[in-house]
């Protein structure tokens, strides 16, 4: 059984909010406790439902904290995206990715 941080994001995911959403995702990922080396290994799944508005900043966050997990090994998913973030991702291409589905 996989032990998996759940963060949820509503609201703005913008320009205006990126760096307080960084930091609060970043700081949840390095409190990641250490992952064994064993198929029930620690992730993250961050919530997308509640997103009303995302843009560019948004996105880049999105693809940082992912990055930002696998560097740490703590795998990083994303469930339930609003239909404002399957919009935008899917102008950037970015939905396989991201692993979110159409």
């Amino acid at each position: 059984m996989s032990d998996a941080i759940r963060f949820a994001l509503d609201g703005e995911l913008t320009i205006y909010r990126a760096a307080e959403l960084r930091e609060a995702l970043l700081g949840a990922l390095a409190a990641a406790p250490e992952l064994p080396a064993s198929p029930s290994s620690t992730s993250m799944v961050i919530d997308l439902a509640d997103v009303t508005e995302i843009d560019s900043a948004g996105v880049q966050l999105l693809i940082a904290t992912q990055r930002a997990g696998a560097a740490l090994g703590v795998p990083v998913a994303f469930a339930d995206a609003s239909p404002a973030v399957h919009e935008v991702l899917g102008l950037f291409h970015l939905s396989a990715e991201l692993g979110v589905s159409a």
